[in-house]
Order: structure tokens, then C-alpha cells, then sequence
């Protein structure tokens, strides 16, 4: 089964900021959140579309955001602001391009061809907005669609919104949607971060969505103030316990297979390749939070 397998990395926290406003660009080189996406979308009014592209050419090109993750949110192509929002994403040096309302793989193969043309580099990704009915049947497709897909983030406003649904604490009826989406990002070797939480004046909401998130599988989520910063970052990072836990058995295990033995017991409990495969896993992406920690001291 083909499978992209894009490098892990840190996507605990993931803030949008508006293309529009050049002091919350400069302030994103100072917060403490693994990923900022620059929004050319949803957070910019139709007439201040291109010079919000503008800024966020002349933001990435000052450069100064350390080992965070750039990802710039593109208007459609279906608007007339979108073949110009990729062709000039595409050289900005931004990790990333976030597509809105991706429904098809038909769109991810239109993005890459113009990615191409305009001279993106291979390792610049593409990841989906999933955030339509449609856009949620077709996931499978869209995550198939190319190597450079690398991350589907939920739109799950919109998402309520198309459904008709109620905006619930347990998230009830985005369930089957959100679980859909993490079987096939998990399948394909993708990303997954986590829709919004509106309400910025409900602390112990936001820290019941982030956790209920990180239960279910997501690596992060998207976020709307810097004030939600330390909280995502808190709950989605690896536990100590869970990285000590991960070394421990990481180290029986190669002690093991040095020793010829077949089986690997650790505290009473049995220990195989799978496990060791997660607690690896586990244990890089400590380091690298450790990283982008130590890169924000600098």
C-alpha cells in the first residue's frame, strides 16, 4: 500500500495569523508554537487580499522564525486570488501550502502542477483544509493524491456548519468525520491537526478539546489566539513518564536482540516491535520540542 511518510515533527500548537496584519507576522517570530499558519483565506477581507500576500512574501523573506514549521494558507482557485496565492507561496519558503475546501484529489493534482511550474522545491508539502461533506467521503483519495500531500487540518466550523450540527463539548456529531480522516492520515503516513476552538473566554473547554484530541489521535491543534499557546503545547507533548517509559524499553529491546533473545519483557510487561516502532517515535519528537525550545531561548 503506498505511503507518503512525511518526517514527524512538533505540531502541538498550530496559530493561525492574518496575512493582513504585518505586527501579528513580526510577533509570530517570538511565540512559543511549533507551526503558524499565514492566512491569505478566511481572516483577510476580499480588499486586502494582495497586499496580504505581499506582506507574507516580505515576512518569510526577512525570515527570523527560527525551527517553527510556515504553512500560508491560499485562497481557492476558483476565486481570483488563488493561482497567485500559490505561485507566490511557492518560492516564499514556507514548508507548507494549506489548501481550502479540499473535496477531490483532482484538486491536489491542479496545486502541484502549478506548484511546479512556479519552482517549488519537492520538499514543500501540500496539506487540506477538511471541512466539507464532501471533502470528508473523499479523504482517502485526497490523502492518496501525491507525495507532496502531508497533513489534513480540520475545518470542523465549517464542517458543523455544512452539517447541519450543533457545536456540543463531546464533539459527537464531528466524530465519525474526525475518526475517518485520522484513519486515513494514519494509513498514509500523513499529519493531523485539530479543528478550532472558538470560545476564547472557555479555558477549561479548549483544554477538554485538546485533550479529547490528543485521545483520538491528532498531533496537535489549530489555534486562533497566542494565549492557547502553552496549553496546546502542554497537553500534546509526549508525557516524561511516557518518554522515560520510551528509552526504557527501547534500550531492553536493542539489549535483547544483541543477546540473540527472541522475547523482551520489561516490568512484567512484553514488548515488541510495534511498541518499540511508537516509543521511538515518542522519544524523537521530545527532542525535537526540545529543539524548538531551546531554538525560542536563543
Amino acid at each position: 500500500m503506498p505511503t507518503n511518510q512525511h518526517p514527524a515533527r512538533p505540531r502541538r500548537s498550530v496559530l493561525y495569523m492574518p496575512g493582513s496584519n504585518a505586527r501579528a507576522l513580526d510577533k509570530g517570530r517570538g511565540l512559543a508554537c511549533d507551526a503558524l499558519i499565514m492566512d491569505l483565506e478566511d481572516a483577510v477581507a476580499p480588499d486586502a487580499k494582495e497586499q496580504a500576500r505581499a506582506q507574507i512574501t516580505a515576512a518569510l523573506a526577512e525570515g527570523g522564525y527560527g525551527q517553527r514549521e510556515i504553512i500560508v494558507r491560499t485562497n481557492g482557485l476558483d476565486t481570483p486570488w488563488g493561482y497567485q496565492d500559490i505561485v507566490s507561496a511557492a518560492t516564499s519558503g514556507a514548508d507548507a501550502i494549506l489548501l481550502p475546501k479540499v473535496e477531490g484529489p483532482t484538486t491536489i493534482h491542479q496545486v502541484e502542477r502549478i506548484m511546479e511550474a512556479a519552482g517549488a522545491p519537492e520538499t514543500q508539502s501540500i496539506w487540506c483544509m477538511m471541512e466539507t461533506p464532501l471533502g470528508i467521503l473523499n479523504a482517502q483519495d485526497i490523502g492518496s493524491a501525491s507525495p507532496r500531500v502531508g497533513c489534513f487540518v480540520m475545518g470542523s466550523s465549517d464542517l458543523a456548519k455544512d452539517l447541519h450540527a450543533a457545536h456540543t463539548r463531546e464533539r459527537v456529531p464531528l466524530q465519525s468525520s474526525l475518526s475517518h480522516c485520522l484513519l486515513v492520515v494514519r494509513a498514509y503516513g500523513l499529519a493531523a491537526i485539530d479543528g478550532v476552538h472558538l470560545n476564547l473566554d472557555d479555558d477549561e473547554g479548549f483544554a477538554y478539546s485538546c485533550e479529547q484530541g490528543r485521545d483520538m489521535g491528532f498531533d496537535g491543534k489549530t489555534l486562533i489566539h497566542p494565549k492557547t499557546i502553552a496549553k496546546a503545547n502542554e497537553i500534546f507533548a509526549p508525557s516524561d513518564d511516557a518518554v522515560a517509559w520510551s528509552k526504557k524499553i527501547i534500550d531492553a529491546f536493542e539489549a535483547a536482540q544483541a543477546e540473540g533473545k527472541g522475547v523482551v519483557v520489561v516490568d512484567g510487561k512484553l514488548v515488541e516491535n510495534l511498541h518499540v516502532a511508537e516509543a521511538k517515535r515518542l522519544v524523537a519528537l521530545s527532542d525535537m520540542i526540545g529543539l524548538l525550545q531551546a531554538d525560542l531561548a536563543a
